[in-house]
């Protein structure tokens, strides 16, 4: 074995151990179960947040974002599946100023309703027990579908609590109720589930803004792809002895390759999400739910389980990736999910005086694996705080987590992006802001670990012993697997794959 690829395997054998010494055993993926308290409510978890500049044919003056929410579903978890919670509020926020705070706000509000199909057995109807009642679905809100999920979005322009709120509208007939395609039973009742999801794809007029938006909400196949089983499992892994080749794929360990997620996409004109003359944009999502809940003893045909009321409380929040998993100490995250941009200077330490690569460093520092000398990391706080210098750094910047796109950037085209964003050559990736095939765990290691000292992005060589290591947790990702327009996310695995 050469003395490279003695080095890659290293680096892939560090981050196993990264991981298994640096994520809470409950964190999964990007944003997976990353905290105690959320662990408790999966329908408000957020699991990854994208935010890039469109890069379907003739969409270039559109800018996607994307929240993705409920971690871990099971294609064949029915018969509920995967409902959004009625009760909370999930935010989409931009900040256009480069002050920590939000300037435009998507609040989604999600209901359930229940339409009671019923059958004839012995001359009495009763309500049947599934979220269908027979018959094929293949258009919005049909005959055969039990339960119908609606969805309403409000704007809101400067503090998303005080300031101006207008609704978002449907730009065909108007109304502000938008349907949410039911999950992916299987191929029995929805035949043809792609052009079933295609038709909840809607145009949309945001008040403020002069050319109409698209939307779409509803169930896709998780795009986050992380091994985590093999590390836990005292890092039984086989990780590639080199970079990743063209026939990469084969060697991918991918333990979210069978679920899906709920997805919340908006691609918005950029005109409607800058102001003034600084093109770079600051994005993250929350959601919220009621400080109050009062559980009923006996719910009935006209009573809820429970009543919530009080003020919103913020229990989610995800801008940059894998922050609250591997940045934020195991006491604070629960208080970072709680936490706004605006108030990050609490958690300023783990950022200039990361764990994780000092870990790296006492288990592997004798091999060659030094983590970087250079206190405070300037690096990284560029990387998660204030954007890097001639890339995604605003004129005006308050250091704050959030995930940074400069607008400005065009969009690198379908078939020409590389997986690695800024450090690999392509600055219309990660963590200029992040597109669904940017593999960020690789590309956050290799940050951690120096990186950004190696192009003297506030550092230099000299500081970063390892920075020129290829870290990786040998699950490979890129564009290849995902469509080349809007909503991006590949279709949800069906539960039933039997025709």
């Amino acid at each position: 074995m050469s003395l490279l690829q003695s080095k890659t395997a290293l680096g892939a054998a560090i981050l196993c151990n990264l991981l298994a010494m640096a994520l809470a055993p409950s964190a999964f993926a990007s944003s997976h179960r990353e905290a105690p308290f959320i662990t408790q409510n999966p329908k408000v978890d957020a699991t990854d947040f994208y935010m890039f500049r469109s890069y379907e044919a003739g969409r270039g003056a559109y800018t996607t974002l994307v929240a993705d929410y409920v971690p871990l579903q099971d294609a064949y978890g029915g018969p509920n599946y995967f409902t959004m919670d009625p009760q909370a509020l999930y935010e989409i926020h931009i900040d256009n100023n480069g002050d920590g705070k939000e300037d435009l706000t998507f609040q989604f509000r999600f209901t359930n309703t229940i339409k009671d199909a019923q059958f004839t057995v012995g001359g009495k109807k009763v309500s049947i027990p599934l979220a269908i009642n027979g018959g094929a679905i293949d258009t919005v809100n049909p005959a055969g579908l039990n339960v119908r999920e609606t969805y309403s979005v409000t704007v809101v322009r400067g503090d998303r609590r005080s300031g101006t709120r207008s609704a978002v509208t449907n730009a065909t007939g108007g109304g502000t109720s938008f349907d949410k395609p039911v999950d992916n039973i299987g191929n029995k009742s929805i035949p043809n589930y792609a052009a079933y999801a295609a038709q909840h794809v809607y145009a949309v007029n945001i008040p403020g803004c002069a050319t109409p938006a698209r939307m779409f909400v509803g169930q896709r196949k998780d795009p986050f792809v992380v091994n985590l089983g093999e590390t836990f499992d005292l890092i039984n892994i086989k990780a590639p002895a080199t970079e990743f080749a063209a026939n990469a794929e084969s060697a991918t360990k991918d333990d979210l390759a069978k679920k899906n997620v709920t997805a919340i996409e908006m691609e918005v004109p950029t005109s409607c999400l800058t102001a003034g003359a600084d093109p770079v944009i600051g994005g993250w999502t929350t959601a919220s739910l009621r400080q109050g809940r009062l559980l009923n003893p006996a719910p009935g045909t006209t009573t809820t389980a429970s009543k919530e009321g009080g003020a919103w409380v913020q229990v989610s929040r995800l801008g940059m990736p894998l922050v609250n998993e591997l940045v934020i100490g195991l006491k604070d995250k629960d208080r970072f999910n709680a936490s706004k941009p605006s108030g990050d200077a609490q958690f300023a330490d783990y950022v200039t005086n990361p764990t994780a690569p000092a870990l790296v460093e006492v288990l592997f520092g004798s091999a060659g694996a030094k983590a970087p000398t250079n206190f405070p990391r300037n690096d990284l706080v560029a990387t998660f705080l204030t954007g890097i210098k001639g890339v995604n750094q605003p004129t005006t910047v308050t250091a704050s987590e959030m995930l940074r796109l400069n607008t400005s950037i065009a969009a690198t085209a379908v078939g020409a992006q590389n997986r690695l964003g800024v450090i690999g050559g392509d600055n219309a990736g990660f963590p200029n802001g992040r597109r669904p095939g940017d593999d960020v765990v690789d590309v956050v290691l290799r940050v951690a670990m120096g990186k950004l000292c190696t192009l003297n992005i506030g550092c230099a060589p000299a500081d970063a012993p390892a920075g020129g290591l290829h870290f990786t947790d040998g699950a490979y990702l890129d564009e290849k697997v995902f469509t080349p327009g809007f909503p991006y996310l590949a279709t949800p695995i069906a539960g039933s794959p039997q025709m």
